[in-house]
Formats: C-alpha cells, structure tokens, sequence
C-alpha cells in the first residue's frame, strides 16, 4: 500500500516504510493529533513522537516490543495526554525541547537542545530548536541515507503555514524566521514534512508560499 499520510481517529495507522526505517502514523483523542512510531529496521528498536492522547491506541501500534524513548514536541497539553501512561508501560526515556520541559507533567530524562541527537537503533534524528509556538518546540529531522529528508515538525509547521502564535506579532516573527533558517533554508523541497495534526506535505509545496505568510502575520 502507499502511504498517504491521511489518518483518522479511530481509523488504521498509515505506515510509511523507508530503507532503513518504518514510520508509522496514528491520529488519536479529540484534537485530532498525530503520534509517530519510528522502527529501526536494522535493530527493530522503537520511538514514539508524541504520546499524545489514548495511550490504549499508542501501546497497541507499538506492539510487544515496547519503545526505548518517547520525544514531546512541545509542551502544550493535547501533545502529552498519555505519556505518563506510555512511560510507565514501557519504561521509555523520556525527550523534550530545554525550555519546554518544564511545562511537561511527565520528567524529562533527556532536554534536548538546537542540534542534539537522537538515536533510534542505527537511525539518527536531529532536533532543531524553533521558538514561537512555545518557548522550547523542537522539529526532528531524519537526513534519510537513501532519498530525501524526513522532517517531523509538531505544531511549528502545516500544509498551508506555521503553527499558532496566538495574534503575538513577536512570536510569529520568531517562529517563520526560525522556520525558514533551520527547515526551509537548510533542507530541499523533497523534504517530507509530518506535522503535528492532519495531513503531510513537502517543503517544496510549501516554499512558494513563504511571502503570503509573512504578509498575513500567521
């Protein structure tokens, strides 16, 4: 089947499968998130970005081989809805953005700053550090060996613009600037974007648009 990218609360999971990893995509509870499970396929080692409502939903995707590490994107609540539940079936460590952490409920094991490393089995992830939506949201980029990037972007970017920052002129400016200078500018139009809610895009269906964005402010 190919992946489409379009999930459905209570619908099946959409599984993206790339070289080396499997991608699993599920919308779950009442905002419509995405949660993303990401397998090695050298090591069948698992990652959940964003444990984010119906941890029944989660634990089942993640199947009896648990997860070594759940990353939240940000802070806001519908993102962490079932991570103390996800966490304390699986023993996951935990990830979130430095300055976000401290608005999560559940411990960070691990603040993740602008340019760390996450690993999953043989498969590296980079986070980068985008200010606006919230003080500390981080995007996961997957500079995939074999093909194009993967970038998984939480609430920071959507078909169609940049996340939420609340009519503050300060923060949108903050956010489309980090948008463009660490998404935009450094990855190419191939780029595969999952965002935090609905359906996937490109980077490349998306640039042109960069101008109409900044003219509207959101």
């Amino acid at each position: 089947m190919t992946y489409s990218g379009e999930v459905t609360v209570g619908g099946p999971a959409d599984v993206h499968e790339l070289k080396d990893l499997m991608i699993t995509k599920v919308a779950v509870g009442p905002m419509n998130n995405n949660a993303y499970l990401l397998r090695c396929r050298a090591t069948d080692e698992q990652l959940l970005i964003d444990a984010a409502n119906d941890a029944h939903t989660l634990l089942g995707t993640i199947g009896d081989d648990g997860i070594a590490s759940v990353v939240t994107t940000h802070r806001h609540g519908d993102h962490w809805q079932a991570l103390a539940e996800v966490v304390a079936a699986t023993g996951a460590r935990t990830y979130a953005g430095r300055h976000d952490a401290e608005g999560i409920p559940v411990p960070t094991d691990v603040p993740v700053g602008d340019g760390d490393t996450i690993r999953v089995g043989d498969v590296e992830l980079t986070a980068r550090h985008l200010v606006g939506h919230t003080p500390g949201s981080i995007v996961l980029v997957y500079d995939a060996p074999h093909g194009h990037p993967h970038v998984f972007t939480g609430d920071c970017l959507f078909p169609g613009g940049v996340g939420n920052t609340f009519e503050d002129p300060e923060a949108f400016a903050s956010l489309i600037h980090d948008v463009e200078t660490k998404v935009f500018d450094a990855l190419p139009d191939e780029t595969w974007v999952y965002p935090g809610h609905g359906g996937d895009t490109s980077l490349g269906a998306e640039r042109p648009h960069l101008p109409e964005w900044h003219a509207r402010g959101w």
